[in-house]
């Protein structure tokens, strides 16, 4: 009986210690059956991963639902494709809305999930209103000031505005709930939301198109538009790689974060910030949300992040022989087509021990 109260002595401390919060399980939306049409306001509960705000904004905005969607089914894919070549290669993302402890608590690799969430929301949704797909916005503002002599202001700019803000109301609201984690993790989760979209404002440029007799270009037509989602993750995956170590110190009448081992500076608008170190990820451990590395493909020729002394941290590796199928023999046609055939030709890869 007084191991039972230990136990949970202990994991009551655990949890106030480290609150967890719902502030990525909306995520849980990319597994939505495309068969669920959305179109009244019942089906909100049908959604996983929501908490009740969010439930309420699905509501009273289900012509933006599909949207969000879709920008769930993109932080999947792009966390995945951007992590490919490190030990953590972000597969535990796919387990939305019961995370493991990688993304659990306010690690380095939570505050990367945080910031791109952030940005892949309002990125997806400013992109759907220049193809026309929501009701309630469309292009973008004309910026006011002139692009240049031979330019000119046109076609349809990528309406950022209206994607950070329909954005953020969505992403941000379980950090924004009373009971939704320690003061310390929804700070901190709040800062990396702001990161990312601060990371997609930066992305956000100018494009042309060029306008003239026999494709002279004597004048361009110009708008703002976003780069790539996976343009946005790569700059985040830098700040990821530099992000900060924090604590939630007293300063002045309130707590704030403050870097660990500079705190005689506040911590940068541009930064990441996190509360726990992570494990090395090298050996499997649900504990402590590991998947390890054993059965990874590492690049035996590389110098980086995916080489097999690193991907395979020290063990080794072992060969394999994989058959690769590719266009070859190729031959143009006039006029206007290509012919191919396939080749098959035997590669060797490497995979960790």
């Amino acid at each position: 009986m007084a191991l039972r109260h230990c136990l949970v002595a202990f994991l009551l401390a655990f949890v106030l210690q480290n609150g967890t919060c719902n502030g990525i399980k909306w995520l849980a939306l990319f597994k939505t059956p495309s068969a669920l049409a959305l179109n009244q306001t019942q089906h909100c509960k049908q959604l996983e991963g929501l908490v009740v705000s969010q439930v309420q904004l699905c509501r009273s905005n289900l012509e933006l639902m599909q949207t969000i969607i879709q920008a769930a089914r993109e932080v999947i894919k792009t966390c995945r494709k951007t992590f490919s070549d490190m030990r953590w290669n972000c597969s535990s993302i796919a387990l939305a809305p019961n995370y493991l402890l990688d993304l659990e608590r306010g690690t380095r690799e939570s505050a990367f999930v945080y910031a791109l969430s952030a940005a892949a929301i309002s990125h997806t949704i400013a992109r759907a209103c220049t193809t026309g797909d929501l009701p309630g916005c469309s292009c973008g503002p004309i910026p006011g000031e002139t692009p240049g002599p031979g330019y000119r202001w046109g076609g349809c700019a990528d309406n950022l505005n209206y994607g950070l803000v329909m954005g953020s109301k969505f992403s941000d609201a379980p950090m924004k709930m009373k009971k939704s984690g320690s003061q310390a993790n929804k700070l901190m989760h709040l800062h990396n939301s702001e990161v990312g979209r601060q990371a997609l404002k930066a992305s956000m440029e100018m494009k042309c198109k060029c306008h003239g007799v026999s494709g002279s270009c004597s004048i361009k037509t110009c708008w703002k538009g976003l780069q790539e989602l996976r343009d946005v993750a790569l700059d985040l995956k830098n700040k990821y790689l530099s992000a900060t170590k924090v604590v939630h110190r007293p300063m002045g009448t309130r707590k704030h974060l403050v870097p660990k081992d500079l705190d005689i500076r506040p911590v940068k608008e541009s930064e990441l910030v996190y509360l726990q170190s992570s494990p090395d990820f090298c050996m499997k451990n649900d504990k402590v949300g590991s998947h390890g590395t054993q059965d990874r493909q590492c690049n035996k020729t590389s110098n980086g992040s995916d080489s097999c002394d690193l991907m395979c941290c020290g063990r080794g590796y072992n060969p394999y022989m994989d058959k690769v199928v590719e266009r070859c023999h190729c031959k143009y046609h006039w006029c206007c087509y290509v012919t191919c055939k396939k080749c098959e030709r035997t590669v060797e890869r490497y995979v960790c021990k």
